[in-house]
C-alpha cells in the first residue's frame, strides 16, 4: 500500500478536530504540564517555514508529555492588536477588526496543516473585548495599588490613604516620584479631593506622567527603543524624535531587585538571565548633589564612583534634562537650542551605541563642587541619557573613557587623582589596588575604603547619599493609535477616573479614519461618541460633555505588550466571565512550565510579563511569583536569498560570472524564480516586477545565474519558503521531522528544500515496515534479539534526546532505526507497536495511521510510552578473534558466559583451526573469557 501522505493527513486532522483529542482538563488525577508559545500576531504574509520551527518543538514536547502520563495544556491564541493592521488600514480604509479576522483565518488554516496538539477551545484573542475587558480590569488594579518598599509588595491604595490620615507620609516608605513632598496627617486631613488625588497619582503603579518618549510623526504614535532601528521606525522607515508628551506609565522600576533576584529562581539560559541584568542594571553608589552658582537650583547626580569626585572638571547634562533651559545662559542660548533639536532627532539607543562621535555644547552654567567649591562648568552632551541615572554625569575624565574624549575634544582639564597611573592619553578605569591621590581626604585610601569615607562625608554634609541605582526605567505605557485595548478612564478636571468593572469592557469606538486628528490627537479623537456618562454609566456623543456628568474619555490606547503581558493565565481558565482565571484553574496550572519563544522578547515581554505576575501574586490574585518556569528560545531559520546584478544607471543585469568592476547594484529577486541550478526565469523575472519588463540581460552561455545569500528569512527579501507547498508536495509529517533535523533547536541553520526529500524517504520507508506490498502486514511473531536490541536502543536515545531538546538527534536514531529493522526484515507487532507510540510526537498523522491499522480504536496520543529495558541492550554473544602466533586469521561468535575450558574445546573443534595447524600440536592455548584466544604453535 502506497503512502498518501495528503489523504492521511486531512483525516487524520478532522479526526483530532472532531473528537477535540487535544483538549486539556482542568479537573484531572493526572499531573499537569503546561507548554506554551510565545503569542503570535497574525500578519497579512501568513507563515513561512522559519515561523513553526518552535511551534513543532514545543508540540512535540507536549505529546510526549501526554505519552507519559501528564494532563498537558497546549493553547493557542493570537496577539491580535498593533500597529500592522492599523497601517494597512490607514491605507486602504478597511478597519482593522477585518483585517486581523482574515489574517487569523489565514494562520489557523496553517497551523492545523502542519497538525499541531492545540486545545483550540481555549483561543484567546486580544482584541476581542472579552479578553480586554480583563487587560482593562488588570490596568483599574494597577492604578488602585501602590509599591511598599519596605514589605517588597504592592498594596491597596486605600491601605495608603489610610496611613496618610493617621500619620502622613513622612514615615512611609513607598516608591513614589521624586518631586513628591512630606506632609503630616493634619495637612492631608485639610487636602482638597482634588489635590489628595494628584498627590496619590504621584504613587500609584500606573500614572500620568510628562516623558520623554520617542515620536514618529509619519506613525502618529510613540515607539518602544527596540522599535527603533537607526533612528527610524523600524516599520516603515520613518523619522523618529524625542519629545515630551503625558503618558500612562508602569512602575515597574520599584519592582527591579525581585525582578533581579528572582531570576535564580527559574530555568532560562544564562545568556537570556544575563540580557535581563542588564537591561535591569543594577549599580552600587552614591547620589551626589551640586548646586548650581548664582541660582536656587542643583543638579542631582548618581555615581557609581564617588570615590573619583575630585576628579571632577566639568558636568554634562542629557539634552532634554529639565534644567537645561532654566540654567543656560542668554549668550549660550541659540546653540543649546540648537543643539537640543539635533538630537532630538535621535534614538537613545542610536546615542548609547555611538562612541566614535563626540558632540556637546556648553551651558554658560558653573556648578559648585560639594567639597572645594570649586566652580565646575556644566555642559550639554547627547552621550549622556534623560532616562538612565538622573539625566546627569559628574565628568571624571582621568577616570572614565567618555568624559576623557570629550574633555580632549573641547579642550577641558584632565586632573589627575591616580597614584603612579598616567592619564594623558586615556582614562584609568581600574579600581582594584588603585590608590587616590591629590583628592584631600581621601588620598592615599584605596577603592573601597575611599568609597565608603566619601559617601559619610557627603551624609554628613547634606549633599549626598549612598545609593542603588538601576537602569530599568519606568515603562511607558500610552500609545497615540486605535488599533489597541481602550482605557477604561475618564477625566474629571484634568483628572483619571476608573469606570467600575460591572462596565466593561469599554469597547472601542468606530472612527471615520485611522489617522490622529488635524490637532494632532490620537486617532480616537476623531470618534464622535467618546463620553463617559457616570449616571448612565455608558459611553454617550462628545457633544454632551456638560462637566457634571459626562466627560471626556481617555484618547490613548495600550501598548501591545499589554494583552501579551497576561495571556498566559487566561489560557487556563478562557471562557471565565467572572474573573480573569478561577483562583481553583490557577492553582491547578500554576504556570507555565515550557515556554518557547524567540529571544528578541528577551528583555520586553518577559519583564513586562513577571511584572504583571509579581504584582497579580502581591495583591492575592495568582499563586505563582513567574510566569514561565523554563524557557527555550528556538533559532532562526535562515532563509537563501538570490540576487540579480543591475548596472548602475541602466536597466541592464549582469550574470554573476560576467560581473566585471563594482558597478552593479545586487537587487533581491523572488527564490521561487530561480532553480536549484542558481538558473533565473528571466521571462518570470519581468513579470514580476514591471520596471524590469524591458530590461536586458548579460547571460552566461544563454543562462541568467544568480548570486546566493544566506540571511534571515524574510518577505522583503522574497526569501521565503511557504509551509503549505512543504505540506502538499512532502506531508506535514516531512516538515515537522525535517525542520527539526536542520539542526539544534537554539541555533540559527539555513533552509535547504533540497534535503527535504531524504526525510520524506524515510517516512515511505517507516510506512513499507508495516506493510507487504499493497498489504498491511504486521505479524504477532515473537521477534529477533537484533529488533528488540534496535527497538529498546531507540527507546533510550530518543527519550533521552526529547528530554534534552536534542530534537535533530532524535531524527537521525529513527533513521537508524528503520533501516536496521528494515535489514532484519522485521514485522513484529512487539517491535512495530511502540515503534508507532515512539514517532507519534515527531510524525503525528502517519503515528496515527498505522496505529489505528493496528487495531486500536483510541488515538494514539492516549498510548502508553514505550519503556526501555536494559536486558535487550545486554551483549549475551562476543565475536572472538582467534589468533595464531598473535596474528588473527579468523573470528568465532561465542556465548560471553563461556568459561575459558569450554571456549578453547569449541576454538580447537573448529575446521579453520584445524585448517591452521595442518596436524601440529599446539604449545599453549591462550583464552582471555570476553576478549581473545591466540594459540601458539
Amino acid at each position: 500500500m502506497s503512502y498518501h501522505f495528503n489523504k492521511i493527513e486531512e483525516k487524520r486532522q478532522k479526526y483530532w478536530a472532531e473528537n477535540q483529542t487535544f483538549k486539556a482538563s482542568n479537573d484531572s488525577d493526572k499531573p499537569k504540564y503546561y507548554v506554551l508559545d510565545m503569542f503570535p500576531y497574525p500578519s497579512g504574509a501568513g507563515l513561512h517555514v522559519g515561523h513553526p520551527l518552535g511551534y513543532i518543538a514545543s508540540d512535540i514536547y507536549a505529546r510526549f508529555k501526554r505519552h507519559k502520563g501528564f494532563n498537558v495544556l497546549h493553547p493557542q491564541g493570537y496577539d491580535s492588536f498593533g500597529l500592522p493592521a492599523e497601517q494597512y488600514a490607514i491605507q486602504t480604509g478597511q478597519h482593522p477588526a477585518v483585517t486581523t479576522e482574515n489574517n487569523i483565518a489565514r494562520y489557523r488554516e496553517q497551523l492545523d496543516k502542519i497538525g499541531f496538539s492545540f486545545d483550540w477551545s481555549r483561543e484567546v484573542r486580544t482584541s476581542e473585548p472579552d479578553y480586554y475587558k480583563w487587560t482593562q480590569w488588570i490596568f483599574i488594579q494597577l492604578f488602585e495599588s501602590w509599591y511598599d518598599q519596605e514589605a517588597e509588595k504592592s498594596r491597596s491604595i486605600s491601605e495608603l490613604e489610610d496611613i496618610f490620615v493617621s500619620e502622613g507620609n513622612s514615615r512611609i516608605n513607598a516608591a513614589c516620584d521624586d518631586d513628591v513632598e512630606d506632609f503630616s496627617a493634619e495637612a492631608w486631613n485639610k487636602f482638597s479631593a482634588d489635590e489628595k488625588e494628584q498627590i496619590l497619582l504621584k504613587y500609584r503603579l500606573t500614572y500620568l506622567a510628562e516623558a520623554e518618549v520617542n515620536w514618529c510623526p509619519q506613525l502618529g504614535t510613540v515607539l518602544a527603543n527596540d522599535e527603533i532601528v537607526n533612528g527610524v521606525s523600524e516599520r516603515g522607515g520613518y523619522p523618529v524624535v524625542r519629545k515630551k508628551m503625558t503618558q500612562w506609565s508602569m512602575r515597574i522600576s520599584s519592582f527591579a531587585e525581585r525582578l533581579l533576584q528572582d531570576l535564580n529562581k527559574i530555568d532560562w539560559t544564562e545568556s537570556l538571565k544575563e540580557s535581563q541584568r542588564n537591561w535591569i542594571g543594577k549599580s552600587v553608589g552614591a547620589h551626589v548633589d551640586f548646586n548650581i552658582k548664582d541660582t536656587d537650583h542643583k543638579v542631582g547626580v548618581f555615581t557609581t564612583r564617588p570615590d573619583t569626585i575630585f576628579g571632577v572638571s566639568f558636568m554634562t547634562l542629557a539634552p532634554e534634562h529639565d534644567l537645561v533651559k532654566e540654567i543656560t545662559t542668554p549668550e549660550h542660548l541659540d546653540e543649546v537650542e540648537t543643539y537640543i533639536q539635533a538630537s532630538a532627532k535621535r534614538s537613545e539607543r542610536e546615542r548609547m551605541a555611538d562612541v566614535k562621535t563626540i558632540s556637546g555644547v556648553f551651558t554658560g552654567a558653573y556648578a559648585e563642587h560639594p567639597f572645594t567649591g570649586e566652580s565646575i562648568p556644566i555642559w550639554i552632551g547627547d552621550y549622556v541619557l534623560a532616562g538612565y541615572g538622573t539625566g546627569a554625569v559628574m565628568a571624571v575624565p582621568c577616570g572614565d573613557q567618555r568624559d576623557h574624549d570629550f574633555a580632549r575634544h573641547f579642550d577641558l582639564p584632565i586632573p589627575n587623582i591616580f597614584e603612579n597611573v598616567d592619564v594623558s592619553q586615556e582614562a584609568h578605569a581600574g579600581k582594584e589596588g588603585t590608590v587616590i591621590a591629590n583628592s584631600d581626604f581621601l588620598s592615599g585610601l584605596e577603592y573601597k575604603e575611599a568609597l565608603n569615607k566619601v559617601i559619610l562625608e557627603l551624609e554628613k554634609t547634606g549633599q549626598g547619599y549612598g545609593k542603588t541605582n538601576y537602569r530599568l526605567r519606568d515603562a511607558v505605557f500610552s500609545r497615540q493609535r486605535y488599533w489597541g485595548e481602550p482605557f477604561p478612564v475618564y477625566y474629571v478636571n484634568g483628572l483619571p477616573k476608573m469606570i467600575d468593572l460591572e462596565h466593561l469592557p469599554l469597547r472601542l469606538p468606530e472612527v471615520e479614519k485611522y489617522l490622529p486628528t488635524e490637532t494632532g490627537e490620537p486617532p480616537l479623537g476623531n470618534a464622535t461618541d467618546w463620553a463617559w456618562d457616570t449616571e448612565k454609566n455608558e459611553v454617550v456623543s462628545n457633544d454632551k460633555i456638560d462637566d457634571t456628568t459626562v466627560f471626556p474619555l481617555e484618547l490613548n490606547t495600550m501598548p501591545g505588550w499589554a494583552g501579551s503581558s497576561w495571556y498566559l493565565f487566561r489560557y487556563m481558565d478562557s471562557g471565565n466571565p467572572d474573573r480573569f482565571v478561577s483562583e481553583e484553574a490557577q492553582k491547578y496550572w500554576e504556570n507555565v512550565d515550557l515556554y518557547i519563544g524567540g529571544s528578541e522578547h528577551a528583555t520586553g515581554h518577559l519583564l513586562y510579563s513577571r511584572f504583571w505576575t509579581k504584582f497579580l501574586h502581591d495583591r492575592g490574585w495568582l499563586t505563582v511569583e513567574e510566569p514561565f518556569k523554563k524557557l527555550i528560545n528556538q533559532g532562526m531559520i535562515l532563509g537563501t536569498s538570490a540576487f540579480v546584478y543591475r548596472l548602475e544607471g541602466e536597466n541592464v543585469f549582469v550574470s554573476k560570472n560576467q560581473i566585471k568592476g563594482n558597478n552593479v547594484q545586487p537587487i533581491h529577486a523572488d527564490v521561487s524564480l530561480v532553480n536549484s541550478s542558481d538558473e533565473l526565469d528571466i521571462e518570470g523575472f519581468k513579470k514580476w516586477r514591471p520596471e524590469f519588463t524591458d530590461a536586458k540581460f548579460i547571460t552566461e552561455d544563454g543562462k541568467y545565474i544568480v548570486g546566493r545569500e544566506v540571511e534571515k528569512m524574510s518577505k522583503s527579501k522574497y526569501n521565503v519558503v511557504n509551509p503549505d507547498e512543504i505540506c502538499k508536495d512532502y506531508g506535514a509529517d516531512t516538515l515537522r521531522m525535517y525542520e527539526m533535523f536542520l539542526g539544534p533547536l537554539e541555533q540559527a541553520k539555513p533552509w535547504n528544500t533540497a534535503g527535504i526529500t531524504g526525510v520524506h524517504n524515510f517516512l515511505k520507508k517507516l510506512w513499507k515496515l508495516y506493510h507487504n506490498g499493497e498489504e498491511f502486514s504486521v505479524s504477532n511473531e515473537k521477534p529477533s534479539a537484533d529488533s528488540l536490541k534496535t527497538l529498546h536502543k531507540t527507546i533510550k536515545k530518543v527519550t533521552e534526546d526529547i528530554e534534552e531538546f536534542s530534537f535533530n538527534t532524535s531524527v537521525s536514531t529513527f533513521m537508524i532505526c528503520v533501516n536496521e529493522l528494515t535489514a532484519q526484515k522485521c514485522n513484529s507487532r512487539e517491535i512495530l507497536e511502540p515503534l508507532a507510540v515512539l514517532i507519534a510526537p515527531y510524525a503525528p498523522h502517519i503515528a496515527e495511521e498505522l496505529w489505528e491499522k493496528l487495531g486500536n480504536s483510541e488515538s494514539v496520543t492516549t498510548a502508553v510510552y514505550p519503556v526501555f529495558e536494559e536486558k535487550y541492550l545486554v551483549e549475551s554473544m562476543k565475536n572472538y578473534p582467534v589468533s595464531f602466533n598473535g596474528k588473527m586469521r579468523f573470528t568465532m561468535e561465542l556465548p560471553l558466559d563461556m568459561g575459558k575450558a569450554e571456549i578453547e574445546e569449541k576454538v580447537l573443534a573448529d575446521d579453520r583451526t584445524k585448517n591452521q595447524l595442518d596436524g601440529s600440536t599446539p604449545k599453549k592455548v591462550i583464552v582471555v573469557p570476553g576478549k581473545i584466544v591466540n594459540i601458539v604453535i
